[in-house]
């Protein structure tokens, strides 16, 4: 349970109230402007200033003036001390709504959650406060132009001075919200090395890097000597401010332990990880959405069944076809939504439940849901979006329609907090091989608890056994997988995709039947909510389900057919 002392007031009807109100300023306030930062885009008027489109600072403000930045921010700093889940929920409208704006927010939130697990009492008091109200953004600088995901090449230094702060030099690019016309400071989060570190990963440090020195009663001094040198052309996210970013002598303070930086930042990391996934949601929801609502009014040919027909042209809605994309979209989007949240409760139960086994356990599921969550996702969100690019047919390849944008802005998903190749290994690899499967596997053991505890319930025999039947398969592959990759090392890398994607599928399937459980419990209910939800989750074991069986199929080839080609024939 989250402690009642940090949120004691909060129940059902309070967080539907949050979530009423964040879906108003979703759409009521930046939704009008993801077209006008898709056109725009981030400017320089001058060297090193970075202006965001146009109203993305008055809509920020109108942020900041409801308090929407300190949600899940601790009391003690100023925060509401709501969940997780709570502020999760919120990411996922904001970023369906404006993907470019709510990177900005999104980032900070990621820099105080690092630095609340990571930073001196003093740091606290100083940089807390003012990134939980929004008065100063966060950044996470940790790629350079030659060290993307092999951080240990990093060459940015971080000098000893003699009033114990340090002197940071070097380069960093893809920085996210890097500079910006929106917060009076911006605390940067930078990965360096200390002069006597050791290499790889193990000799890099973490420093706390403001654009504005902080003085000790937290008002803002001197210029920094850290500047935005570029911002990047992109295919999507045109809002956003992707910037290359020059430290050159800037002042920075060691956040924790010297050579411990990665370790620290992965908090960081793996926080960023699950919001990106939870952004994917929000962007296929969008989609999905404006696909919806044109297929209920766009008429088109007449509809194969008589009883569907109601004119000279029907609905596209009543074709078969298109309603397979809209319930797969649909199933997708609805059943990531419900696993994305609860391995956002997995974080507040490893951090505020009272029983410290539970807390553990929350640790080790979290540790297997958080690469599914990002890259099942987000992978599932460009599919989602261009199948509802689809259901608009040539009307969904114009920009007036505001489809494309989504796909164009999600693309980047894929990409961000780690590549889905190296998420799908550090499953696979770190989490499943490395034990032997034991972690997943106990995992797999509570999907099928739950699975026999619904094979004799109404209405739910056949989705219980095909659940049983996934988490079986899943079960073999995993201890088949773990066997051969103790005597090859290239069966991770070639398993580790197709791997992630069947953990997905089982995953979703058990969302699916616990929402089915429910839909099925309340089906004498007037809310349409369970009837639909008991639909879409027969539509899921289906026809989305079954991808599984080819899966397994992949993945028991093996690594040979993968590594045995000669380079010269790709």
């Amino acid at each position: 349970m989250v402690d009642p002392l940090r949120i004691e007031d909060l129940d059902r009807e309070t967080i539907d109230q949050v979530m009423d109100a964040a879906g108003t300023f979703a759409s009521e306030i930046i939704a009008p402007l993801n077209s006008v930062g898709d056109r725009e885009g981030c400017s320089m008027p001058a060297e090193g200033v970075v202006k965001t489109p146009s109203g993305f600072k008055a809509a920020y403000d109108k942020y900041v003036e409801a308090g929407w930045p300190s949600v899940s921010c601790q009391p003690e700093h100023g925060g509401q001390g709501m969940p997780i889940v709570v502020n999760n929920a919120l990411f996922e409208m904001l970023c369906g709504a404006n993907m470019g704006w709510s990177a900005y927010p999104g980032m900070s939130n990621a820099a105080y959650t690092c630095l609340a697990a990571n930073a001196s009492p003093e740091q606290k008091k100083m940089y807390l406060p003012h990134i939980a109200s929004g008065a100063w953004a966060g950044t996470m600088c940790l790629t350079e132009p030659h060290a993307g995901t092999d951080l240990g090449l990093l060459r940015t230094r971080a000098l000893p001075q003699s009033d114990g702060t340090f002197s940071v030099t070097g380069t960093k690019i893809f920085i996210s919200g890097g500079e910006q016309d929106l917060t009076d400071n911006i605390i940067h989060l930078v990965l360096a090395r200390l002069p006597d570190a050791p290499p790889g990963v193990k000799g890099i440090s973490l420093f706390i890097v403001p654009k504005f020195i902080v003085a000790v009663d937290a008002s803002l001094g001197t210029r920094n000597a850290v500047t935005c040198g570029s911002i990047e052309h992109k295919m999507g996210i045109h809002g956003n401010a992707t910037c290359t970013m020059n430290f050159d002598g800037a002042t920075g303070w060691l956040l924790g332990e010297p050579n411990n930086g990665l370790a620290s930042m992965f908090v960081m990391m793996n926080h960023a990880r699950v919001i990106v996934g939870v952004n994917s949601i929000g962007l296929m929801e969008a989609a999905y959405q404006k696909a919806l609502a044109y297929a209920k009014d766009r008429t088109q040919g007449r509809a194969p069944s008589a009883a569907t027909r109601i004119g000279a042209a029907d609905p596209i809605v009543a074709h078969a076809d298109v309603r397979r994309m809209l319930l797969t979209q649909k199933a997708y989007i609805e059943g990531t939504r419900a696993f994305a949240l609860w391995a956002s409760q997995l974080i507040d139960l490893q951090h505020h439940s009272a029983d410290p086994a539970e807390r553990a356990q929350a640790a080790e599921l979290l540790a297997l849901a958080t690469p599914i969550v990002k890259a099942f996702s987000s992978d599932l969100a460009i599919e989602c979006i261009s199948m509802a690019m689809q259901v608009y047919g040539g009307h969904g390849y114009i920009c007036e329609n505001l489809v494309e944008q989504h796909l164009r802005d999600a693309r980047i998903i894929p990409l961000y907090e780690g590549a889905n190749g190296i998420q799908a290994m550090d499953l696979l690899g770190r989490k499943v091989v490395t034990d032997g499967g034991q972690r997943l596997i106990a995992y797999l053991q509570m999907i099928s608890a739950f699975a026999d505890s619904q094979a004799d319930a109404v209405g739910m025999q056949e989705i219980s056994t095909a659940l049983s039947d996934v988490v079986a398969l899943a079960h073999r592959v995993t201890v088949e997988v773990s066997q051969r990759a103790r005597n090859n090392a290239d069966e991770v890398g070639s398993a580790a995709a197709p791997f992630l994607r069947l953990v997905g599928h089982v995953s979703l399937a058990w969302m699916w039947a616990r929402m089915a459980a429910i839909g099925l419990a309340n089906q004498e209910s007037e809310d349409k909510i369970y009837a639909s939800k008991v639909a879409t989750a027969r539509f899921y074991f289906q026809r989305l389900l079954p991808e599984v069986h080819g899966l397994v199929l992949a993945i028991s080839a093996g690594s040979s057919c993968v590594m045995e080609p000669e380079v010269d024939w790709l």
